[in-house]
């Protein structure tokens, strides 16, 4: 296919605000790798979010079923009774999600997609490619049947976080429009496939490449896979379709989209866990296309975010890591403060990051954060493979109320072979919670690749197998053959349902009266203390009540501070050598008693945050 362009796809539904960085990133590589090809990107989610209104959209967006229901209605009419069910059914009980017609909103959608698809010369194409992340699977089908029909001769090949290695030969098999998938990491596999499609003439003659599996050779399938081993070898991610798209919407449709930039690829939690096989968290999925974990270095960072920024005059950036490098990202925090612009940042961290790391970001201008939290039970937080605490998940939730970072952040419920004991640990935790921002009840799923998914006995789990939504969604084939990434199981699923009843009624609670107080005209911190230097005033916010108020003086002022981070008894006492040990711990039980303090393992975390967050770093100093 010689001097042939290449066509880059992503269908509906990524958030509409954010050009895809898999296509922007892809076409960037392979226009370094190969001069002069020429690559459309097309981001077709962009125009579907416009054509049906970008809060429905975004409502839609949000829920895998609703999501996936619309092109399968598409693609198997005869199943749309079915499907409108399950559309509907999915969306009960979601305040953010409009009412919507479900018949209108195919009939919109299936109008603008032929719309688009009619539009294009697709022929001309060398290679069509699809990146396939979570809630794309039925749009991505529907799009590569309309335009196999239009151009059959045309090579088609998909790849992206939904498939993992176990689902590409499969999927290849009951979709046979499809020729390649990637297995792993993109550029590489994709580049050499390019490569191999301008040196034969039909995409059978293509000999095995790393990384990619041929529908056409499914006994020369290769399992490895082929990723680059320096991040640095990435140019800039290339947005420019996403942007001269939204030019072409009036002008009451047009935005500031949120970049999307790299610092890392993986994770680096790989612990194994204690008692369970399996590395990392037990439930995550989330990194099955990378090998190891890799990042860049910090100035590459910031001259992509400096870069991009400034030629889409756009100041909106979202780290898409799943976890950002805590070795570098310091740097890249503290170069982006010094450039004086006023950015808006988004990135995911882990509990246990540190509080100078987090002032570094808050600086450099991130306003929302997602926090792998999961769980305020240490037991469970063991049986996830977290490696943290509830006190130091609390710790996190604290540092993020005081330095005014939007903690985003899942509390898990109905994890397989949970108990009652941590069912009882959780509502324990959440009441010294109150203080800060909800977390956000889910359910748990199972994810395909996950360790409970690999290692189901040793989660209690009899069996495991494609989620009963797909046999709705997708003909018989496809739903039983191929392992699809939310799947099911059998086991205990009745009784975690019923036995964490509770606490998803204390977190609606809890976000009830964060709102009512923290929320409303008077935005103080529900609780919060002033410091005298040598007395501490806390007032403690109440939902329908008066304020308490609390003075500690002296000693207890000292203490109170020393424990703004978690401190061991031993710790405490070491430090305050002159203070009668009886007395310090009935203080301290006291402060836990008034939910002015955590204690947990004989360690204690003070809970009031200050009042006047300029306050400075540190406002505990050692009595010596």
């Amino acid at each position: 296919m010689p001097d042939k362009p290449i066509a880059l796809i992503s269908t509906p539904w990524p958030l509409y605000s954010r050009p895809s960085v898999q296509l922007a990133t892809l076409k960037s590589f392979l226009q370094q790798e190969h001069p002069g090809l020429v690559v459309d990107a097309r981001h077709f989610y962009l125009s579907a979010a416009a054509a049906v209104g970008y809060r429905t959209y975004h409502g839609i967006s949000k829920r895998t079923w609703l999501a996936e229901s619309v092109y399968a209605a598409m693609l198997y009419p005869e199943r749309i009774d079915e499907i409108r069910k399950l559309f509907y059914r999915s969306a009960k009980g979601s305040a953010e999600m409009p009412k919507v017609d479900f018949t209108r909103l195919v009939d919109r959608l299936s109008a603008v997609s032929d719309q688009f698809i009619a539009s294009i010369a697709w022929k001309r194409y060398g290679l069509i490619g699809f990146s396939v992340c979570l809630c794309q699977l039925t749009s991505t089908l529907y799009f590569i049947r309309r335009i196999k029909t239009t151009a059959p001769s045309v090579p088609v090949v998909i790849g992206g976080s939904f498939l993992a290695g176990e689902s590409i030969s499969p999927l290849l098999q009951v979709f046979p429009q499809i020729d390649f998938g990637i297995h792993g990491e993109g550029e590489r596999p994709l580049s050499r496939l390019v490569k191999g499609l301008q040196n034969a003439s039909q995409p059978a003659e293509i000999d095995p490449i790393v990384g990619v599996v041929s529908g056409h050779t499914p006994s020369a399938q290769p399992a490895a896979r082929s990723q680059l081993e320096d991040l640095a070898d990435l140019p800039p991610p290339d947005f420019d379709d996403y942007f001269q798209l939204l030019e072409t919407f009036a002008p009451a449709q047009r935005f500031f989209p949120t970049l999307g930039v790299e610092m890392s690829r993986g994770c680096w939690w790989q612990k194994a866990a204690a008692n369970t096989p399996g590395t990392g968290c037990a439930f995550c999925n989330l990194n099955l296309q990378w090998e190891g974990y890799r990042s860049k270095q910090p100035q590459q960072v910031v001259r992509e975010i400096e870069d991009l920024t400034q030629r889409h005059q756009t100041l909106s950036v979202a780290f898409v890591d799943n976890l950002i490098p805590l070795k570098t990202a310091a740097p890249v925090f503290e170069q982006l403060a010094r450039s004086g612009k006023d950015y808006r940042l988004f990135c995911e961290i882990r509990a246990g990051t540190y509080r100078s790391l987090l002032e570094k970001m808050k600086r450099a201008g991130v306003i929302d954060l997602q926090i792998g939290i999961e769980a305020l039970s240490t037991r469970l937080l063991a049986k996830l493979n977290k490696g943290i605490t509830a006190i130091e998940n609390l710790q996190i939730m604290k540092l993020c109320e005081e330095l005014d970072l939007v903690n985003s952040s899942n509390l898990i419920l109905g994890f397989p072979g949970s108990d009652r004991q941590d069912v009882e640990e959780t509502l324990h935790s959440l009441e010294y919670a109150l203080p800060f921002r909800p977390m956000r009840a889910v359910e748990f799923w199972l994810g395909l690749g996950s360790p409970v998914w690999r290692y189901p006995n040793s989660f209690g789990l009899q069996a495991v197998f494609n989620h009963p939504n797909w046999s709705i969604l997708l003909p018989s084939a496809a739903a039983k053959q191929i392992p699809l990434m939310i799947q099911a199981y059998r086991g205990d699923r009745t009784i975690q349902k019923k036995r964490w009843k509770p606490v998803r009624k204390k977190v609606a609670e809890w976000k009830k009266n964060y709102e009512a107080l923290r929320c409303s005209s008077n935005a103080a911190p529900i609780l919060s203390y002033r410091d005298g230097k040598d007395f501490l005033i806390i007032r403690q916010r109440r939902p329908n009540a008066e304020p308490i108020s609390h003075r500690l003086v002296g000693a207890s002022r000292q203490i109170y501070l020393f424990c703004e981070q978690p401190r061991s008894l031993v710790d405490i006492l070491k430090e305050f050598p002159s203070f009668d040990e009886g007395q310090v711990r009935s203080f301290l039980a006291m402060m836990v008693d008034k939910k002015l303090a955590f204690s947990e393992h004989r360690h204690y975390l003070s809970l009031a945050i200050p009042a006047h967050p300029s306050s400075t770093a540190s406002r505990y100093h050692s009595p010596d």
